[in-house]
Formats: C-alpha cells, sequence, structure tokens
C-alpha cells in the first residue's frame, strides 16, 4: 500500500486477519443463537480509504465502532481515534484488541447519536433512524461530534439518509462522513454532498 512502510503494513494486514477472526467467532456465539446488528466492513477497503485521506493532526470518529478493528487501523495510520458502540460487550472487546495492538484508540460505549439530535424523515414516521437505542457516548468521549474532522459509518439499509442528517446537523461543514456501502466501497460527504 502506498506511502506506509513494511512494519506498519504488515501491522495493519495482521489486525484485518484478528479482526475477520472476532468477526467469525461473534457468528458463532452470538449471532447464530440471536439476531444482532454487527456485521464488520470490508476492512481492506475501509483501509484504503483511511490511508489516502491521512494527515497530521486528524480527529477521527466511528460511529458504531463494534470489535475496534477500524478506530485501531486509524490510530495505527496517525489519526487520533475515537469509536462509539452501543453493544458495551463489543466495545470491553475494542478496548483489548486495542491493547494487544498497542493502539491509543478510544472507545466509549453508547449511541453515536447525539442527545439532542432528532430526526425526522419527510415520510413523517418519527423513529430515530437507526437500530437501537441508548445514551449517548459523546460525554464519555469527552468530544462533540463537531469536534471529529473524519467520521467513518457502515450504515444498514435505510440508515444513510439518518446519517446525513446528523452530520448536517451535528459535524463541522469542513468535516468528512466516510460511508461504507456493502459493495460499493467507500463514498466520502462534505456539507452534505458527496465528493469523488
Amino acid at each position: 500500500m502506498r506511502d506506509l512502510d513494511q512494519a506498519l503494513e504488515g501491522r495493519l494486514a495482521d489486525l484485518c486477519d484478528e479482526g475477520a477472526e472476532l468477526a467469525a467467532r461473534f457468528d458463532e456465539d452470538v449471532r447464530s443463537k440471536q439476531w444482532h446488528p454487527f456485521l464488520p466492513a470490508n476492512y481492506r477497503v475501509v483501509l484504503q480509504a483511511l490511508v489516502a485521506r491521512r494527515a497530521p493532526d486528524v480527529r477521527f470518529l466511528e460511529w458504531g465502532s463494534a470489535t475496534g478493528v477500524i478506530t485501531i487501523m486509524a490510530d495505527l495510520l496517525g489519526y487520533e481515534a475515537y469509536g462509539i458502540e452501543l453493544d458495551a460487550d463489543l466495545v470491553d472487546v475494542a478496548r483489548e484488541l486495542a491493547l494487544r495492538n498497542e493502539s491509543k484508540a478510544l472507545f466509549a460505549a453508547g449511541s453515536f447519536l447525539p442527545a439532542s439530535y432528532r430526526w425526522k424523515p419527510d415520510g413523517g414516521d418519527g423513529r430515530m433512524g437507526t437500530i437501537g437505542e441508548g445514551a449517548s457516548g459523546y460525554d464519555e468521549l469527552g468530544h462533540d461530534l463537531n469536534e471529529f474532522d473524519v467520521v467513518f459509518g457502515f450504515p444498514w439499509d435505510g440508515e444513510i439518509d439518518m446519517m446525513l442528517d446528523l452530520f448536517r446537523q451535528h459535524g463541522r461543514a469542513d468535516a468528512r462522513l466516510l460511508v461504507n456501502m456493502t459493495n460499493d466501497g467507500v463514498h466520502e460527504y462534505r456539507d452534505g454532498e458527496r465528493h469523488a
């Protein structure tokens, strides 16, 4: 991968492999018994997007950080990296994975929706527009959404409009929202518009 030294490239490849193993174990231990919203992104595709956008002094946030693989990748690439995850058990897994990988990535248990956010879809549905509800994770992180330069999300079907609305209302206009579309790579949005 361009601009990466061999040692870092190896660490990131190992992290992607470990993330795939964690996801497979999670499927066997949890998802085979009950429905759970955690599905892993394609770590290598997301890694390419993070490498292409890295720069000094960039604060990164992952919405729904699950086992922490993407947030830890961001940290290893030099981002100041944070993740918010609703499932407190997965937050524990992410913190352990960060320790094993000598990462400074920080994780909070809670919702990636700020407490004051209200989703108002055109259809007037009134639901929050995302799977699962809980207390906002921003207080535990010690940062508001508008303090992040790059935010990453892997939306479920139907979540993208809510994510874009949330980012328009609470993110900074100059910040980037990276959205992993399952079979279509990572899209970048700035100020509500998709960028190439």
